[in-house]
């Protein structure tokens, strides 16, 4: 039996349509037009105990959308969803106390109040005896760097501070289902860096199952092994990073560093130079031609270093997205 497990669903918004200006407002008092919006239209999947999975798509997708049915905010159209054995829009307790959704654009903490205080009504709310949370707390502080500003008001910290302790309040009941909707996003690098670190080693410590979305590729790269793509609400690929990679790219790059100056205009006729300086040149090139490309590269130039590797994360996503709206 599977953790997560959604069938054949769909979210459908009914939008109202109103004319511009004075008219358009009086016409709408006696006759309204609705037109209906399908966010997200017939998705199956599951997802396993322990699993890191990136959720991925352009703007608009429904992957927000997706993680809010899952976490039981919004009820789906049609189709059936048990997350933990349970139907998330009952909102039970017991559901409530294994999950949590962390949203990078929204804040969660009272902004003129410092973040412990916060903590201590999650407390509560979560019904999390003393000694545990007092245990859970020091570890997650110890974790994130931030016992120095817990006693400070939310809206004194920085927007990396601040993200840290929205993880924090979130995980004091010690959640096994996780929702984290783009929370890198806003960050600089070194604190991306630092909050996939936690996220990683949260996922192992807890075996706890989490569902990333994220706009940053790096992300789901350095995180998740399967990524499910998703784009105006289909499913469009659901298993390893690994085999997007294969399906979807047609090329890979050879990053080549000669030991003197080379010929530019005869490395053309290999393939498509991306970059280049006096000795180095990256060379993008036929997937299936890399290796023999290669060798003859090799034998026919005095040749330091070269490697072949895969295009970045992020053009292979636009080719996927690409192929689909040309279908």
């Amino acid at each position: 039996m599977y953790l997560i497990e959604v069938k054949d669903v769909s979210k459908i918004f009914r939008l109202y349509k109103k004319a511009p200006g004075l008219i358009g407002a009086i016409r709408s008092v006696f006759s309204r037009k609705y037109t209906d919006f399908h966010a997200i239209s017939h998705i199956s999947l599951h997802i396993e105990e322990g699993e890191l999975v990136g959720f991925i798509g352009p703007n608009g997708a429904g992957k927000t959308t997706t993680l809010k049915i899952l976490s039981g905010l919004l009820y789906p159209s049609t189709g059936s969803i048990q997350v933990g054995g349970y139907t998330p829009f009952e909102r039970k307790p017991d559901f409530l106390k294994k999950i949590s959704l962390v949203m990078g654009q929204k804040n969660q903490l009272w902004w003129d109040l410092p973040p412990m205080e916060s903590f201590l009504l999650n407390k509560e709310i979560y019904q999390i005896p003393k000694k545990e949370f007092e245990d859970t707390l020091r570890e997650l502080t110890d974790l994130l760097d931030v016992k120095e500003i817990l006693n400070i008001q939310v809206r004194n910290l920085s927007l990396g501070e601040r993200m840290k302790c929205e993880l924090i309040a979130q995980l004091l009941h010690n959640p096994r289902i996780l929702f984290l909707d783009e929370p890198t996003i806003g960050l600089d690098v070194i604190m991306q860096k630092k909050l996939r670190e936690f996220i990683r080693e949260y996922n192992k410590k807890y075996n706890a199952t989490i569902i990333l979305t994220s706009h940053y590729m790096d992300d789901v790269k350095e995180l998740c092994k399967r990524v499910i793509v998703i784009d105006h609400g289909q499913l469009l690929f659901d298993g390893a990073l690994s085999e997007v990679i294969k399906k979807y790219s047609q090329k890979k790059l050879l990053s080549i560093t000669f030991s003197r100056p080379y010929p530019l205009n005869e490395l053309k006729k290999w393939g498509e130079i991306i970059f280049h300086t006096d000795q180095q040149v990256n060379l993008e090139v036929e997937r299936d031609k890399s290796n023999i490309v290669a060798a003859q590269l090799l034998k026919e130039y005095d040749i330091v270093d070269l490697n072949i590797e895969e295009p970045p994360i992020e053009e292979i996503i636009r080719s996927l997205f690409s192929e689909k709206k040309s279908i």
